[in-house]
């Protein structure tokens, strides 16, 4: 599968004819919010984990140099906390575009971190079967590639330090993450 995949999601998701659709974040969507919004909530869905085994050739990379960002991986113990935001649908032409490098969207279930219950929505995922999947690998080799990698937003460690800030400030302890934040800083 072509790592594009705007003309993928509008085709197999329709939006138009809702009022208003939750999309779940769990990578920079998590802090930030470049789109408007009609509320936001911390969440988490059950069955994934997240891995940064997804390449970013427009973002924090370059077709040339890839860096690595966060995706989904299935896990059926896992449960993976991130920011449900109400969005229409109009947001998504903006969310396809930014979510282009590899990432499918598809309606999932997650609920409210506060225990007040659930509600469906959206959530990306960037799949192995994407050519931008990077693909699995240890924690230190990964931190050592972010560390390389630079695209037309920034850094590829900005990526990774402010993802790992904003589940500190979910309250989220992200073992995958902090490692390679941890393994990072021992680069510097």
């Amino acid at each position: 599968m072509s790592h594009n995949t705007i003309a993928l999601n509008q085709q197999s998701q329709p939006l138009d004819h809702l009022d208003s659709v939750w999309l779940f974040g769990y990578g920079s969507l998590i802090y930030k919010a470049d789109f408007p919004f009609i509320q936001r909530r911390p969440a988490r869905i059950h069955g994934w984990v997240r891995r940064f085994w997804q390449g970013s050739h427009d973002h924090r990379g370059t077709p040339e140099q890839p860096g690595r960002v966060a995706t989904l991986i299935a896990d059926p113990d896992a449960v993976c906390a991130g920011m449900a935001y109400e969005v229409t649908p109009d947001v998504f032409a903006h969310l396809d575009h930014r979510e282009k490098n590899g990432y499918l969207r598809f309606f999932t279930e997650f609920e409210w971190l506060d225990g007040s219950g659930s509600v469906e929505g959206l959530v990306y995922v960037a799949g192995p079967d994407n050519e931008a999947f990077l693909g699995q690998a240890h924690e230190t080799d990964i931190a050592a590639h972010i560390a390389a990698s630079a695209g037309p937003s920034g850094p590829n460690d900005e990526y990774l330090l402010k993802l790992a800030d904003a589940l500190r400030e979910l309250g989220e302890h992200d073992e995958h993450v902090f490692a390679i934040e941890h393994a990072l800083k021992q680069l510097s």
